[in-house]
């Protein structure tokens, strides 16, 4: 009961990365009717607290993602375009362990990047809190650890769909794009989960389902842009995040804001500090500074205590929920789709 009523997070705590994750109610060995088939498995077992809504939460894009969805048995599920190709893995954590299922072409090379996708490689103890909101943060999310998929593509379209607009009109692009041009996801997958489309099929779209889609040219030429060179961009998952975001930026419609939000969940990058947003300086400003105002400069400076670890203390600010009261409407969708 106490899964099923779990509180909805906030605004601020849905941009830091929280999903909510109901308990595991069965045992990891027994699998819910919709995933019956068997699928190749690993069972992990992590080095410490492990909070599986906060590890992948980042991955979600908005309540209707096809290719992620929370189940009320506890378990998380994410359809992926692999190296190896499409493939659906099946999470869940429970007793100290977490078990990962998959299915499709792309099976074993999901389970192969299992402990790295839910933060094997990070290292919280290396984040020393300075601010007291911070600490008391870090110790209520004892299993926070950054997501690293080894995957730049998928975190790179979305991160570019993002671009200046409302996260409403984002979320929405990504869905109606992935649903129509994706492909199923492999396995027993929830119900119309899908696989993004493969780098072809993005360069094929036509214009007009862009526009229908509520994506400008300018978003949609990104896209196209960064789908032509593709491998050249999947590379960068082997390269530093530095390395990777100057590859990135490469690309023309590609800026730092851009890079950082791929970085992030491609690299697990704990240091890549989301610039040039419309509201986390303000956000950041207020929480460690009491200025509802700040700038990139000033979120910087405050931010400058956490060298190496800015990222992860930008995500806990948003995780802790002090944010500043609005004074302004929001801003309201544009709606291309209608013109």
């Amino acid at each position: 009961m106490a899964g099923r009523f779990a509180p909805r997070p906030s605004r601020a705590t849905v941009r830091g990365g929280e999903t909510v994750v109901p308990p595991a109610a069965v045992p990891p060995t027994a699998v819910p009717r919709q995933a019956a088939a068997p699928g190749a498995v690993r069972v992990w077992v992590p080095d410490g607290p492990l909070d599986l809504g906060l590890v992948l939460g980042p991955l979600r894009r908005g309540p209707g993602d096809p290719t992620f969805r929370t189940m009320p048995d506890g378990s998380v599920w994410r359809a992926s375009r692999t190296p190896a190709g499409p493939g659906t893995l099946r999470v869940t954590a429970r007793g100290g362990e977490v078990r990962g299922e998959a299915w499709g072409p792309g099976a074993e090379w999901l389970l192969e990047q299992l402990p790295q996708m839910l933060g094997a490689e990070d290292d919280p103890s290396a984040f020393v809190p300075r601010h007291r909101l911070l600490a008391v943060t870090a110790h209520r999310r004892p299993g926070l650890r950054l997501v690293r998929t080894g995957l730049v593509l998928e975190s790179l379209i979305p991160s570019v769909l993002e671009q200046k607009v409302t996260t409403l009109e984002a979320y929405q692009a990504w869905r109606l794009l992935v649903r129509k041009f994706g492909e199923p996801a492999p396995g027993p997958a929830p119900g119309r989960m899908c696989v993004m489309p493969a780098a072809r099929t993005w360069a094929l779209i036509p214009s007009w389902e862009w526009h229908l889609a509520g994506v400008d040219d300018k978003r949609a030429a990104t896209v196209l842009r960064a789908v032509r060179v593709a491998a050249r961009l999947e590379e960068a998952a082997r390269m530093e995040p530095a390395a990777a975001r100057e590859r990135l930026e490469v690309l023309p419609g590609v800026g730092p804001w851009t890079s950082a939000e791929t970085v992030q969940r491609s690299h697990g990058a704990a240091d890549a500090v989301t610039v040039g947003d419309l509201h986390l300086p303000g956000i950041v400003g207020f929480a460690l500074g009491g200025d509802r105002y700040a700038d990139d400069a000033e979120m910087l400076r405050l931010l400058e205590p956490y060298a190496g670890q800015r990222h992860r203390a930008a995500r806990l600010v948003l995780l802790s929920g002090r944010v500043p009261e609005r004074r302004a409407p929001r801003m309201a969708p544009r709606g291309i789709e209608r013109l």
